[in-house]
Order: structure tokens, then sequence, then C-alpha cells
């Protein structure tokens, strides 16, 4: 496989890819980076494309690391499992589980996994370090050339840091057993500079089954910055275990039969390893520009979690257990030109993008206490996907400027089914997907965006090969293994206003077939055709050196397309999601911090009967920083909110409940009010 990526890329004609530090310029293009108040007119392509940078996280308490998703505005990161387990992420009315059509890379390595044990497009963060990450990349909506498999909703681009000025020692303590520690430093080694970090992390947390997290993250960068080319080498390393707090029946709450942080079944948990390596290398001249990149990743899983309770096995309970294990290895590589056509600039990129996966032994297995009874299917998969995109930037007059792109994808599959041979086989698919981009201004610091394209989602492949149902024989249909999806958008991108950042964007966008979470199965199923549409508003104000404000507001409508209107609202969709913050800076070296987040206009059901409710929370934190030391107190869910963090509908069973199951709500609470004691010193 590497030898086909490299063999590639050198017909294309690629050399390396850029990646960046904090104190350079960097690039949407090119701009230097200031976070939110980065000045992106002239630069973006969409009013809904940003980039965050560190400076504006150092401020943001984070209770989770995939909550580094929430800075895109409009974005949702909850929780309905254990600490390890990846997030459930909301965007734009879609409830992406974990990732099904919002993709990241970290220094470009993609995150989200395909043909996943747990779901489509599976996406765990929890390896990602928040304090060494750079900046942050971020765009919504399928118009972007460069952005392929899971980013119809938007994608997220994290890039860490290079070097550090100067070393960091940072430990965090908390309510319900929370312990933290960081320790990261750099060195210069010949031309080039080691970044080194290892964190550790331990969480008993609220739950009356502890989770007993063990988390471990380590990460070696060596960097050589040539001015117009470089190169970087990244090694990672991740590791956790824990015991898993699922959602459990609202009905049981109400009841007192179950605590509010109780469990179904105590025994839920699982571990997970995520081992990579990659290079990226990138050079530039006054006429051209190069990016590039190679990986390798190791990654596992196990995962035990019940469901239902005791629905479809009375006496043992509905524990499955999902496992796999897999090696990823790819490479991207993009190639743009700067000319002048009749006087007028034009950019031109061909960018080449190529990933496997080698998945071995995915399986599905009921289990009791998290021993094995019955194997329901196990499979190996091969999936290779190669992407080739043209796109195309002209500046037409000194205020109209187009960028327009073509995306091929090809996807190929094969499955070797290790329980049912008659779900074995091989498929393939490609996929057209043009893109356009129409940009006006700006005028008086405004500048109108109209946005244009189609993207995709590939499926599972096991569900690309299935003729069987492997729970009862009966014959099976098949899915496709790419799916269309197609939208647009009319933005504004305002900065009239000294200080302020704003920007309003009108979308729509609809997909031929809707991944949605399944219950019963604890996994993602491809569901009927959907239509969203929405309205967001973002706003990043710098007042002046002592107060910084931001207040982001998400709009959306999400339902099914051709079923009947009492019928068609799809389950999970999250139809508002306001976050506001608010940082102050202090005499005597002190500041403090607010952070709002409210969600809600959740349906449960096709037809809205059952509802999720709303959800608030706010999160309060005080510090000192002077020179090295910088102290810091967090108190989070200030008002001490009980809302669900997560809410699901469907049919369980506790014991002694009639053998055909109750169906209702079924919650994962928030967590309560809790507190964390900061200290980091810098050497």
């Amino acid at each position: 496989m590497q030898k086909l990526i490299f063999t590639a890329l050198i017909i294309a004609g690629f050399i390396p890819a850029q990646t960046s530090s904090a104190d350079e310029t960097v690039t949407l293009d090119t701009m230097e980076v200031k976070g939110r108040a980065t000045d992106l007119l002239g630069v973006a392509s969409s009013a809904s494309q940003g980039v965050i940078e560190q400076a504006k996280l150092k401020y943001r308490p984070l209770a989770r690391a995939g909550e580094l998703v929430e800075v895109v505005p409009g974005a949702l990161a909850t929780q309905h499992s254990g600490s390890g387990k990846a997030n459930q992420f909301f965007l734009r009315g879609f409830n992406l589980d974990h990732g099904t059509d919002f993709s990241a890379m970290v220094d470009g390595v993609p995150m989200n996994m395909p043909s996943h044990a747990h779901g489509q497009g599976y996406l765990d963060l929890n390896s990602v370090i928040p304090e060494l990450v750079d900046h942050i990349d971020y765009g919504k909506g399928p118009y972007y050339a460069d952005a392929g498999d899971f980013s119809s909703a938007g994608y997220s681009r994290i890039h860490t840091m290079r070097s550090l000025p100067k070393g960091l020692l940072k430990f965090t303590g908390g309510e319900f057993g929370y312990y933290r520690t960081l320790l990261a430093d750099s060195t210069k080694i010949g031309s080039g500079e080691l970044l080194a970090a290892g964190e550790f992390n331990a969480y008993n947390g609220v739950w009356k089954q502890p989770e007993d997290l063990g988390k471990y993250n380590g990460m070696l960068r060596y960097t050589q910055d040539n001015k117009d080319w470089g190169l970087s080498v990244n090694a990672k390393a991740y590791h956790s275990s824990w015991n898993a707090t699922n959602q459990i029946p609202e009905r049981a709450i109400d009841s007192g039969t179950l605590d509010l942080y109780g469990s179904m079944d105590p025994s839920d948990g699982g571990d997970s390893s995520r081992y990579s390596l990659s290079g990226n290398a990138w050079s530039r001249g006054d006429n051209y520009k190069n990016d590039f990149n190679v990986y390798a990743v190791y990654y596992d899983l196990n995962l035990y979690s019940n469901p239902t309770g005791f629905l479809d096995y009375p006496e043992q309970g509905d524990q499955v257990h999902q496992t796999e294990r897999r090696v990823v290895s790819g490479g991207n590589g993009e190639h743009t030109w700067f000319s002048k056509w009749f006087g007028i600039d034009v950019d031109n990129s061909l960018g080449l993008q190529i990933r496997h996966d080698e998945v071995i032994g995915a399986a599905l297995n009921h289990t009791e206490q998290r021993r094995i009874f019955q194997t329901v299917r196990q499979d190996d998969i091969s999936e290779t996907s190669v992407a080739l995109y043209l796109k195309n930037q002209v500046q037409w007059l000194e205020k109209f400027r187009s960028i327009s792109g073509l995306r091929a994808d090809f996807l190929d599959v094969n499955v070797n089914s290790l329980t049912l041979a008659a779900n074995s086989g091989q498929r393939n698919a490609s996929l057209l997907s043009p893109k356009l981009s129409l940009i006006f201004g700006p005028w008086a610091d405004n500048e109108v965006f109209v946005n244009l394209g189609y993207g995709h989602h590939s499926n599972d492949a096991r569900g690309a090969t299935l003729r069987v149902n492997p729970v009862n024989g009966d014959p099976a249909e098949s899915v496709s293994p790419l799916v269309r999806s197609r939208g647009g958008e009319i933005g504004v991108r305002s900065q009239f206003i000294r200080g302020l950042n704003s920007t309003l964007a009108l979308w729509w966008m609809q997909v031929n077939s809707e991944l949605i979470f399944v219950g019963d199965a604890s996994t993602t199923e491809p569901s009927g055709r959907s239509e969203r549409h929405g309205l967001e508003w973002s706003n990043y104000y710098q007042v002046n050196d002592s107060l910084m404000l931001d207040a982001d507001l998400s709009f959306s409508k999400a339902r099914y397309v051709g079923v009947p209107r009492e019928l068609n609202h799809i389950t999970n969709s999250v139809g508002r999601v306001i976050s506001a913050g608010a940082v102050v800076q202090l005499p005597f070296h002190t500041f403090t911090t607010l952070r709002l987040r409210h969600f809600g206009d959740i349906p449960l059901n096709d037809s809205g009967s059952f509802t999720a409710g709303d959800t608030t929370l706010v999160n309060w934190g005080f510090g000192y920083q002077h020179k090295d030391l910088k102290l810091e107190l967090d108190l989070f869910n200030l008002l001490g909110s009980k809302s669900s963090d997560t809410a699901y509908a469907y049919t369980s069973r506790l014991q002694g409940e009639a053998a055909d199951g109750v169906d209702g709500i079924l919650r994962h609470p928030v967590e309560p009010r809790m507190l964390r004691l900061t200290g980091s010193i810098r050497f």
C-alpha cells in the first residue's frame, strides 16, 4: 500500500505538506492566525469557514477533549457512555452519532473510521492533547474540493504545535476522583525542533459504578522549518480503559428504581488504543505551493454496552461486545500553481488522497458480564478509497472572485465474513462531486458568499455486501457503498465594526440516505432520504484589551423526504444550539471566564411525540497568570443542571417488566456541579 501511495504521488508531481506553528503565517490560503479574530476577508471561501488558535483555547475550560469540536460555531459534543468512548457530535441538524457526516484530521491524519465495529465514521478525539493544539481550521457544508468522506455537514483540521517556547508542567485535581498531569517540552536538535509530551488522566466520575478511567497519551514530533520548505515527523500513542455509564430509562429514574447516575449494566465499558506515525513536508515558491503527508495507524477497540437491558435475553441481559483491530495507511498531496491569465490572478490546485483500511476481526458478540455467549457476526474488511480533485480560483474583478472544484471519489470494499459466507463479497463505487463558490466584495469590510456543492458519505462495507440477516437468516438488502449529498449556502462575513468578526449563513442540504443510531444494535444503520435547512449567526468581539465576547446561534430543521408529515422527524437531530462566552482580564494578573451552552428542539422518534427537552450549562472560571505561573479554578455546571446530555427513545426492559418491554425515553444526564483546580508552570 505504501508503495502505491508513493508511486502515485510521484507521478502526480507532489512534494510535501505544510503544517504550522504558533508564530508563523499559515494558510486557509495565506493568513496570520489570530483565532476567531483572524482577518479572513478575501481569504475564506464561505461564511461558515474559519480558524481557531491556541490563544482562544487557553481560556476555554474543557471538561473533555472532544469539546474541541465545539469551537466550530453550532457544533455540539456530548457523551452517553464512559469518558474513554468517543463523544456524540451534532452539527447543522445532524445527529452525527460519532462522526457520520463530520470529518476530522489531526496533522493530516484522518480520525474517522469507516466500517467501524461500533458505528460508521466513528470519531474518537481522546488522543488529542488540547494544550498542544496550535490551531483548528474548520468549514461547514459540502463546498470544499479537498474535503471528502464524512464531510457533508463539515470538517475540522487540527494542527499541533511544532515547538514550545518553554517547557510545560500542568496538574489538575478535582471532585469525583479527577486527576490529570501533562508534561511537555521541546529542544533544538540539529537544524530542527523535537517536541515531546506525555499526558495521564484518571477519573472515577459521578456515577454509582465508578468509571475507573485510565488514559495515557504520548507524542513525539520533530520539525525542520527552512522558510520556503520544511518537514516534520509525528509519532503518537494513546490508550485508555474505562467503565461505561450508558443511558438508562427515564421511567426507572422517576420511580426510583435507578438513581439518576445509575446503570442498567455495571459491567459495561471498554478499552481502546491508537498508535500512529506520520510525516508531513511542504515547499513554497513565488508561483507554486506543495503539500504532502503520509501516515500509518494501528487502532483497536473493545466496547461493552447494554442499551436495552433485558429485552432480548431476559436471563443474561442484552449486553453486546463490539470489537475490532485495524491498520490504516495512506497519504495526501496537493500542488498549487499561482499564475496570471490575461492579467487575471488564477490559482489552480491538483490534489490526490489515498487511504486503505485493513480491519481485522470486526465482531458483534452477545455477552454477559463481558463474557461472550454468542457471536452474531465477525468479518475481516479491506477498504480502499482514492480521491482526485481539481480546484480553480480566479480573481475576475477587484470585488469578485470564484472558486470552482471537481472531486472524483473511488471506493473499493472487500468483506470476508467469518461467520456467514453468504455475506462475503466485493463492491466498488465512484462519485463525481462538483463545487462552486462565488465571493463578492469586500465592501466596507463586508463580504458576500454563494456556495453550492455535492458531497458524500460512505456506508459500512458489511452493509454493502449483505445478503443474509445474520440474526435470523432472512434475506437482506445491501446498501450503496457511497451516498450522495448536496447543499447550498448564502452567507455574509462582516468586520465593519472594529474588533467584531461576525458571520451570517442561510443554508440547505439534502442527503440521499440518512445514517441513524439504532439502540438495540448499538450501531448506525441507513434509513431514508433527508432534507435540512437552517440559519447560523456567529460573533467574536474583542471589545478592548481586557474584554473578549463571543456568541454563536444555530437553528436548523431536519426532516425525512417522501414520508407523511406526522412521521418525518429525524431522530436526535438538534434544532437549536446556542453558545456564548466572555473572558475578562482583571487587575493583579487575574482573569475570569464565563461560558454558556444551550441546546434543544430534539425529537427522539419520527413522530416527534418523544423529545429530549432543553439543556443549559454554565461554566465559570477564575485564574491567576504571571510570568511562568498559572493557577486556575474551574466550576463546571455552575447552575447544577440535571438535564440530559444525550437522550434516546426506543424499547427497553428492566427485570420484572413485561416481556415485550416498554417504549420510552432513555437518558444520560449531564454531570453535576464540580470543581477542578489546575496549576501549571513554564520552565
